[in-house]
């Protein structure tokens, strides 16, 4: 219907399965819409009422294009099942080992750093949609939860259970391309990545770290030293301890991601019978904790940049950030506190690449190059 016109927008109700039950209407009864008026019909006693965009349909409406669009919402249903914003938390740390590894040995194979991004993406994603299904089936995730792709059913269980599997996999098929591409052993590519592998998907399913107040420290491993290990071996093709060390920071940085998500989930994660970190030691250690993730990192970079190279206060210029996530953690505003960290966590773990980066040869420790 053009707009201004006065001819009836005629809707029939044609598939009651999805819709929620509303009043009985018939021909006489209208829905007003602004200044335009529609005639609902219906054929029986109940009519089931929708939204229009959702369920109504004005006849001739070309269904190639509505099952186009249903195609478009039902992949941003997946992408924000992965939960996006918290990728930095992987993508940092490659980038992290990868620069490492330039500056050790003065080049740096693209096409590695790329299969080795893939990798740990599918993995991290692989395992949110773990922790998406074992908090929903424990009967963690509610209608207040952060995640609720389960609960408003924007996906359905086996939906995600399929989609992690070809996360794994896809992981795996990169693992393989890396053993290719890369001089790395097999077996140490095999621990750090199955290692890794292995801590996504037990972090909440299996033996469920999460659940036994273990899940900070599985996290702080993971996508802190082994991630940045990870990236830096699959260039260098051996084992070092240095990745390790420069690691520290964005380790406790990516720690307070978590933190801050687990003690906004206290009372709803207390009341589902489980136990984390913050739960065990309350609100007010709590603070302390996510202060000390907050900002000792900072410490750190005071350290080597008075030290070893001045381009190391480059993070330094994420304070102002750090220092606005205190106040909204101190006054208990908990609501986007993991989403605002994680972006905390971003601008800091660039920073940090692009201070190794233009650091001056040799000022660097343990670095050759």
């Amino acid at each position: 219907m053009e707009p201004g016109s006065s001819e009836p927008f005629v809707f029939s109700v044609t598939d009651s399965s999805t819709m929620k039950p509303g009043k009985c209407v018939d021909k006489t009864d209208v829905l007003a819409d602004n200044e335009h008026v529609l005639d609902l019909q219906c054929n029986g006693e109940t009519a089931y009422v929708a939204s229009v965009s959702d369920h109504l349909q004005p006849p001739g409406t070309d269904k190639a294009s509505n099952g186009h669009a249903a195609w478009r919402q039902k992949c941003a249903s997946y992408v924000l099942a992965l939960r996006p914003w918290s990728f930095s938390a992987s993508l940092i740390p490659v980038a992290l080992g990868s620069v490492l590894a330039y500056r050790s040995q003065g080049r740096l194979d693209f096409l590695l750093l790329l299969v080795c991004a893939v990798a740990v993406l599918s993995v991290h994603g692989a395992g949110n949609l773990v922790n998406t299904y074992y908090d929903f089936s424990k009967g963690i995730d509610h209608k207040k939860s952060d995640d609720r792709t389960l609960v408003d059913h924007i996906l359905e269980p086996q939906d995600v259970v399929r989609f992690g599997a070809c996360l794994y996999t896809l992981g795996c098929v990169c693992a393989a391309c890396i053993y290719g591409l890369s001089t790395l052993k097999l077996e140490h590519l095999a621990l750090i990545y199955f290692g890794g592998l292995s801590s996504s998907f037990l972090y909440t399913g299996g033996i469920g770290f999460k659940y036994v107040a273990l899940g900070d420290l599985v996290i702080l491993i993971t996508f802190g030293p082994l991630a940045v290990m990870f990236a830096h071996a699959v260039q260098v093709g051996y084992l070092s301890v240095a990745p390790l060390l420069y690691a520290v920071p964005l380790a406790l940085n990516t720690e307070a991601i978590l933190h801050s998500n687990n003690t906004r989930d206290m009372e709803s994660d207390r009341q589902a019978g489980i136990v984390t970190l913050a739960i065990l030691i309350g609100p007010t250690f709590s603070y302390i904790l996510y202060n000390t993730l907050l900002f000792l990192p900072y410490l750190i970079f005071c350290v080597l940049a008075t030290r070893y190279t001045i381009s190391m206060v480059l993070p330094l210029l994420t304070i102002p950030v750090a220092f606005t996530l205190e106040r909204e953690f101190r006054s208990r505003s908990y609501s986007k506190i993991a989403q605002k960290t994680a972006r905390l966590n971003l601008l800091l773990g660039l920073f940090y690449v692009f201070a190794i980066i233009l650091a001056p040869a040799g000022s660097l420790p343990r670095i050759s190059g």
